[in-house]
């Protein structure tokens, strides 16, 4: 049975959400050490970090469809704020570019399985 077609799994996507945030702290912890030449960087895994954070105690990922009118409903929203990201507005572009992988993810039942640190 391939991942696509298996049955939603609240646990497995919950445990890919706290290791996305794990991951993604450890993204920040690098490109804060490498300063100026890495602010991209830093405020992609802030992205990463901050929308795996709305959804890691929601009661949303217990349904397949809840989670994924949750993912749209937050990409619906305007304004983003996470501080100390070094541009806003590439936090926010990045935000809504994650929450776009992610609804995808949602639709499809597929990619929760990958839990290893790069995707």
């Amino acid at each position: 049975m391939s991942e696509a077609q298996a049955p939603w799994d609240p646990a497995q996507v919950r445990l890919w959400l706290e290791r996305r945030i794990k991951a993604a702290r450890s993204d920040q912890d690098v490109a804060d050490r490498y300063g100026r030449d890495r602010e991209d960087d830093y405020d992609k895994a802030a992205a990463e970090e901050w929308v795996c954070e709305q959804f890691r105690h929601s009661d949303a990922v217990d349904d397949q469809a809840r989670f994924a009118e949750a993912v749209k409903d937050l990409l619906a929203k305007d304004d983003f704020y996470r501080a100390g990201v070094r541009s806003e507005q590439r936090f926010e572009r990045e935000v809504k570019a994650y929450l776009r992988k992610l609804a995808k993810m949602a639709k499809t039942n597929s990619g929760f399985g990958k839990t290893l640190r790069y995707q």
